[in-house]
């Protein structure tokens, strides 16, 4: 089966993603999604997916949260290329834009602490 040269720079990056994602995992967390988006986890990876979009939209409840909309589009770009060509084409750019943003908010955090400590 011939794979266009595009589609397969885009799954090169996608497996760096995963990987990425994978180191920053705990063990046991790394272990089962190493098997999810194995082969053998086909058949679970499609619908837990789509139930992790669907709890990441309803994230004003109490139990779900938006972290898992995220989980859930990498989890289905596992076995749709025209998502996994999203996934890689904005996944670093909402990376790195996390990152200045959690910057922001521990600096943020750390002078409102500094500013209470000199109050009392």
């Amino acid at each position: 089966m011939y794979v266009a040269p595009s589609t397969q720079l885009e799954q090169k990056k996608f497996e760096r993603m995963l990987k990425r994602i994978e180191a920053k995992l705990p063990d046991r967390l790394a272990q089962w999604v190493y098997w999810l988006v194995s082969p053998s986890g086909k058949h679970l990876r499609v619908p837990l997916g789509i139930l992790l979009i669907a709890g990441g939209i309803f994230s004003i409840l109490p139990v779900l949260g938006i972290e898992m909309l995220p989980l859930g589009i990498v989890l289905v770009a596992v076995d749709v290329p025209s998502v996994r060509h999203w996934v890689v084409r904005f996944g670093p750019k909402l990376e790195a834009r996390w990152r200045l943003q959690r910057s922001r908010w521990r600096k943020f955090r750390s002078s409102r602490a500094r500013g209470a400590n000199t109050a009392n």
